[in-house]
C-alpha cells in the first residue's frame, strides 16, 4: 500500500471506512472491482448528480480510473485516485489531469485536491478487510474557506454513505464464494 501522506499530507478533510468478509483478499478485491454505482444507491446517486452523464451501471473502479479522476498509483490489491477542482460549484469544474505528477503539482488558486484510496488487508482469522480513505485539501485560503462551508453542509453524509460501496463489495464477495 502506498503512503497516502506522499500524495496529500495534512488534509483538511479525512474519512475512512472498513468492512470485513469471510473470503480471501483476492476474492474481496475482485468483488470490489465489480461494484457499480447502482449497487451503492445513495452514494451512486450523489456521484451521478455531481458528475452528470455517469451511468448507474458504471463500476466504481471505472469511475475512479476515468475523467474527472486519474489513477495516481495502483498495485495488486490497492488503488489510489485523485481529482482537482472547485468541488463547491454546481458545474462540473474539474480539470483533466494528465497523471500523478500533475496532481502533486496542482496549485490553481481557489481549488482543492481530492484523494481516494482503496485497499484490501488480510486478517489473522482468515477474513479480509476492504478499506478506503478519502482526503481533501484546499490549495489556498480561498479554497479552504469554501471547502469548510461545503463540508459543513455535506460532511455528515460521508459517515452515512462512505462505506456503502464497501458493504456492497463484501456482500458480493461472500455470495460469490458461497
Amino acid at each position: 500500500m502506498m503512503d497516502l501522506d506522499a500524495w496529500l499530507p495534512d488534509p483538511q478533510v479525512r474519512g475512512g471506512h472498513r468492512r470485513t468478509a469471510r473470503v480471501t483478499p483476492e476474492d474481496l478485491w475482485r468483488a470490489a472491482q465489480e461494484v457499480t454505482l447502482s449497487d451503492a444507491r445513495v452514494l451512486g446517486r450523489a456521484v451521478r448528480w455531481r458528475i452528470p452523464g455517469t451511468s448507474a451501471r458504471m463500476s466504481f473502479r471505472d469511475l475512479l480510473g476515468s475523467y474527472p479522476f486519474t489513477v495516481l498509483a495502483e498495485g495488486d490489491r490497492w488503488s489510489v485516485s485523485g481529482l482537482c477542482g472547485r468541488l463547491w460549484t454546481l458545474t462540473r469544474d474539474y480539470p483533466r489531469l494528465d497523471g500523478p505528477d500533475e496532481f502533486l503539482e496542482w496549485s490553481e488558486p481557489g481549488t482543492a485536491r481530492v484523494l481516494i484510496a482503496h485497499w484490501v488487508e488480510p486478517q489473522s482469522d482468515g477474513r479480509a478487510a476492504l478499506c478506503n480513505e478519502s482526503r481533501i485539501s484546499a490549495v489556498d485560503r480561498t479554497g479552504a474557506v469554501r471547502l469548510r462551508a461545503l463540508w459543513a453542509v455535506v460532511g455528515h453524509l460521508e459517515r452515512l454513505v462512505g462505506g456503502e460501496a464497501l458493504g456492497a463489495a463484501t456482500r458480493r464477495a461472500e455470495r460469490a464464494t458461497g
